[in-house]
């Protein structure tokens, strides 16, 4: 006879971020990029023409949630797979089914969460189907599709990607979950906005992790009469001190990360190394310290130490591989030589005179000398005519135009004095005098050019 236990009958739980998953379009939050009214995605949902796609993005954006949608909008039946746990001979069975459903006039959608854990041989399994059509496969990856999916699969599917929600995008799921009927809704849970912030923040927009951490906190609320009180301290013990030292706005976040900016800038690398303590001992990121200091190697030190690019680069990998608390110290490595490398902004400078040339002034064609030719109608329309080969003259370059006409003479890169780069500075001084004709080599050139002549022999003085 079999026993019966005292909870058996006991209602089964289920987590806050499985009770709060959207089951509709309306309910869904983020990705307004491909959801949003008219966007491309909604409408293939919304006229149920969905064909095979891959959903890539970080954990906690709704890969899963917006495949669960499609399926319940979608005339058609459902299949949810799990990379995991399914084997070639699990795929076959599916396969086999769905092919049946077919030949009856019926869609299947199947669904493969973390299909880049799938091997060749088994995500090959899936082709010939999706191929004739007898499933709609959707797959949810976190890795870059184009490197972990196969070609072939590849290109039969639409890939969207899904991005991190934002903070506010957070703030009010999370709102959300404490009034709707299957979150806390039954519930009179008191918690500050602030305190709500500091869960999105820490989220690092992640939804599931919001919810949990929200789950975690109502759980060890205190509970005065009919209420639950969720205060700062509950939330320090959820989340640990990397929040409790950024307020709602983020103000103290930026400022930290500004010191630190401006410590290297100011070649202060004692500040700077204090500062970037402060931001780790937060609990900040790593990877978004090491993610500043990259920029910063471009934006102001650039071509005065170019290394200091690679540098800056080689520590994001090294926390990626170490991680904390173990890569703190090849983060003041790279600060102490971002400090006190020469300094030089013309990267920076260059960067935003072009960005706004773009932006503003009118787009105008690639001139025609410039231009690939491939094909004889190319030809026919003067694509590349007149093109001058820099590597068959002795100098290495021409005096031939490839700005736009409107832009003919503009310059976006001056060099500093700094470092390397007054190396390069002269370089690109003489260059640019060697172009206009004001030296005896650009001079001898432009002569020959105009004579028509042949190869140029005289070198470049430089």
């Amino acid at each position: 006879m079999e026993q019966i236990s005292m909870f058996d009958n006991a209602p089964v739980y289920s987590p806050l971020a499985s009770r709060m998953r959207p089951e509709s379009l309306e309910e869904f939050v983020g990705q307004s990029h491909l959801l949003g009214e008219g966007m491309l995605l909604r409408n293939l949902i919304e006229r149920d023409q969905v064909s095979s796609m891959i959903f890539w993005g970080p954990p906690g954006v709704g890969k899963t949630t917006l495949a669960g949608i499609i399926a319940n909008r979608t005339n058609a039946g459902f299949i949810n797979f799990s990379a995991v746990t399914s084997g070639i001979k699990e795929i076959r069975e599916v396969m086999a089914k769905a092919e049946e459903a077919r030949h009856r006039g019926m869609k299947t959608v199947v669904f493969v969460d973390e299909i880049h854990r799938f091997n060749k041989a088994q995500q090959d399994a899936f082709l010939p189907y999706v191929e004739r059509g007898s499933i709609i496969l959707i797959g949810a990856t976190t890795e870059n599709p184009s490197f972990e999916i196969n070609s072939a699969l590849l290109s039969r599917c639409r890939v969207f990607v899904l991005k991190e929600l934002s903070r506010e995008e957070l703030t009010a799921l999370l709102k959300h979950a404490l009034t709707s009927s299957r979150g806390y809704g039954y519930l009179k849970v008191e918690i500050e906005e602030e305190l709500l912030d500091m869960i999105a923040r820490f989220a690092g927009g992640d939804a599931r992790t919001a919810l949990n951490v929200l789950e975690m906190a109502v759980t060890n609320g205190e509970i005065h009469g009919d209420r639950t009180v969720v205060s700062r301290e509950v939330i320090k013990q959820c989340i640990g001190k990397k929040s409790l030292l950024y307020d709602k706005k983020g103000e103290e976040h930026y400022n930290l990360i500004s010191a630190l900016h401006k410590s290297m800038r100011n070649s202060d690398p004692d500040a700077a190394v204090y500062w970037l303590e402060r931001m780790l001992e937060a609990g900040e990121d790593p990877l978004y310290v090491a993610r500043r200091l990259i920029r910063f190697a471009s934006e102001d030190i650039g071509m005065a130490d170019s290394r200091a690019l690679s540098l800056a680069v080689a520590a994001y990998q090294a926390c990626h591989f170490l991680g904390m608390p173990e890569c703190d110290v090849n983060l003041v490595h790279t600060v102490i030589y971002l400090s006190m490398a020469p300094k030089s902004n013309s990267s920076y400078r260059a960067c935003e005179a072009a960005k706004k040339d773009v932006r503003e002034l009118e787009d105008e064609p690639v001139p025609l000398v410039i231009r690939n030719a491939p094909t004889k109608l190319m030809a026919e329309l003067h694509y590349g005519e007149g093109y001058q080969y820099a590597h068959s003259t002795a100098e290495k370059m021409t005096r031939m135009q490839c700005l736009p006409d409107s832009l003919k003479d503009r310059i976006y890169y001056e060099p500093t004095n700094q470092g390397e780069e007054m190396v390069t500075g002269e370089r690109l001084d003489a260059i640019r005098r060697w172009k206009k004709g004001e030296t005896e080599g650009g001079k001898a050139q432009e002569r020959e050019q105009k004579a028509g002549a042949g190869e140029q022999t005289e070198e470049f003085p430089c």
